[in-house]
């Protein structure tokens, strides 16, 4: 159980990084990147409860001392991987805010 939830997290993780790379290179074909965000946010929290879930599958089979060898490192790449996803999400938001207030702006002329 402990690698199932281990390698959906791991997958959920890089789903929320690679959702927000591919709406920010196709971003002149996708009008609607917001909607891209917001299953990356998602990838992201989904990955972070099965990271819970493993805690608590340790907690439950009391294993203590895997509990004591991961957690300081678990700790830090779960930080990078919020900072990275938000990060992601900002910078395609903003290439499409600049690009359909550019798009606007043009069809006023």
């Amino acid at each position: 159980m402990s690698a199932f939830l281990n390698l959906g997290s791991l997958v959920l993780g890089l789903i929320s990084w690679i959702i927000p790379i591919v709406a920010i290179s196709q971003y002149q074909k996708r009008k609607n990147v917001f909607s891209f965000s917001i299953i990356s946010f998602s990838a992201c929290a989904l990955s972070l409860v099965l990271q819970i879930f493993e805690i608590k599958h340790r907690v439950h089979v009391e294993d203590w001392s895997a509990l004591m060898d991961t957690i300081d490192v678990l700790s830090w790449v779960v930080v990078v991987l919020v900072v990275i996803t938000i990060v992601l999400n900002v910078v395609g938001l903003n290439i499409c805010k600049k690009s359909n207030h550019t798009r606007t702006v043009l069809k006023k002329l």
